[in-house]
């Protein structure tokens, strides 16, 4: 009897652990829409409803209509509101440390991140984003250092870390240490390491088949530089984008791969025209996610026991508000903008000096209606024509004292500035600030494991989980 027993608990020992492997995630995507609060997501599907559909309600998103809906909160070790760094550095490694630190605790000790994990179990692994490589949210997944300002330094770490596929817009200090002293190019470095450079989706496709592991950065040439992508707002064809980089991820680590593979897809500037106070290009960089998580979904699709995609945000950027009083909106107004705050400051800028005080009121409503749709496609109240006409007179004048308006990242012409708050208001979008914000961040989860992700979380809690759904060591 007892040897009977002894006989079932072991069969069923060994059954639910072959079942527990089975069900293991073998290709994770792990999605950081960087700045993307509740309402960024929110508002982009009623933007969506309204501009595409003329309708109140909204138009749903893929990654929103996966199976499991979450919110997490994203304070970190020593501030209410985090940083991109320690916010990465906590969806990286599941610790939370100090505003600034790149994979290192409050104690300045290294942390291993789940990307680390998952290649120490055998997974190739990609780290990529729509800003810098070198950048806060990707870094913190395969670098460590105790400032994210160390650029150099932070490139230094990626070949160490020996991951299999690294991409985004380049690198922003690839010769110059922290302590602004020359050194020598990280390129060759790279190269020394076996790491393949592409630059573009084309040279990608050239030198992706012999190449053993692989850096995607854009052309040189390319609008935004090494910063960053161009925005989807001002994309031209020949312009890199977040979608091609998740294709190339996955065709360079699914390939002749019978492990399985990590990603970490990174939509940076999110985040950046949050920090501008942008709404109608916010939005379109959050569609623009959305476009990367498409092509993992499809992926899903062809293996949907084995996949798992995660999508949540480092923090949420800007306080974004839907409604500004009146119980209305009207954000189908947003469409007219055809370029981001920055695009249309540099077009102003060149209009400056070109024609100087010389520059007309009529000059300038015209370029504000072909760029923001103002006075062609809505009308311009009196009082918001007032503000837009004071600050022309002010920026324009003989004896204007030029200063631009500053945000994290951009500085931006002040007439540039006043019709992205006009275009805002008439939509019925309000902003807190310009910096980061305490709310909470949205997760999605589809996929091997996705269960995991249900009940309120920490940000914490996340890579810990896709470890566990990962089987990673």
């Amino acid at each position: 009897m007892i040897m009977k027993r002894l006989v079932h608990v072991l069969f069923f020992a060994l059954f639910a652990t072959a079942l527990f492997a089975q069900g293991k995630a073998k290709y994770v995507f792990y999605f950081i829409g960087d700045g993307m609060g509740v309402n960024q997501v929110n508002g982009t599907e009623m933007y969506l409803a309204d501009a595409a559909e003329s309708r109140i309600g909204v138009k749903p998103l893929q990654f929103t209509q996966f199976p499991v809906i979450n919110v997490a909160s994203t304070f970190s070790a020593t501030n209410s509101v985090t940083d991109s760094s320690a916010a990465g550095t906590a969806l990286a490694t599941g610790e939370k440390t100090y505003n600034g630190a790149i994979g290192l605790d409050s104690g300045k000790q290294r942390l291993t991140s789940v990307a680390e994990m998952a290649k120490r179990s055998g997974k190739k692994v990609g780290v990529t984003t729509s800003v810098s490589v070198d950048h806060a949210t990707p870094a913190a997944f395969y670098a460590h250092q105790p400032e994210r300002s160390m650029y150099y330094e932070i490139a230094l770490d990626l070949p160490k870390a020996g991951f299999d596929f690294y991409a985004g817009s380049g690198f922003l200090k690839p010769n110059t240490t922290y302590n602004k002293k020359e050194a020598p190019s990280v390129f060759p470095i790279f190269e020394e390491a076996g790491y393949t450079i592409a630059r573009g989706y084309k040279d990608f496709k050239a030198k992706s088949s012999p190449a053993k592991k692989m850096i995607l950065i854009q052309e040189e040439e390319a609008p935004a530089g090494r910063r960053s992508l161009s925005y989807a707002i001002d994309r031209g064809e020949s312009d890199l984008t977040l979608q091609q980089i998740t294709e190339s991820a996955i065709s360079f680590l699914g390939g002749n791969n019978s492990k399985g593979f990590f990603l970490m897809v990174e939509g940076g500037m999110i985040d950046w025209s949050c920090h501008d106070n942008d709404a109608a290009t916010t939005f379109r960089e959050v569609v623009d996610l959305d476009n990367a998580v498409k092509v993992a979904y499809e992926f899903y699709k062809k293996h949907p026991k084995e996949t798992l995609i995660v999508v949540t945000a480092d923090h949420e950027t800007g306080g974004l508000g839907l409604g500004k009083g009146k119980y209305e909106m009207n954000l189908k107004a947003l469409a007219h903008q055809k370029q981001s705050t920055g695009t249309l400051s540099s077009s102003i800028t060149a209009l400056r000096k070109q024609k100087g005080h010389r520059t007309s009121w009529e000059e300038i409503k015209e370029l504000l209606g072909k760029t923001m749709g103002l006075w062609t496609e809505l009308p311009v109240k009196w009082e918001h024509e007032k503000l837009l006409r004071d600050c022309y007179e002010s920026s324009f004048s003989r004896k204007a004292n030029q200063e631009m308006e500053k945000s994290l990242y951009t500085e931006s012409e002040p007439l540039a500035a006043k019709a992205k708050e006009v275009l805002n208001d008439i939509a019925g979008v309000g902003w807190i600030s310009g910096g980061h914000s305490a709310g909470y961040v949205p997760v999605y989860a589809i996929g091997a494991g996705s269960e995991l992700f249900k009940g309120k979380m920490d940000n914490t809690d996340i890579p810990k989980r896709i470890a566990k759904a990962g089987g990673y060591k």
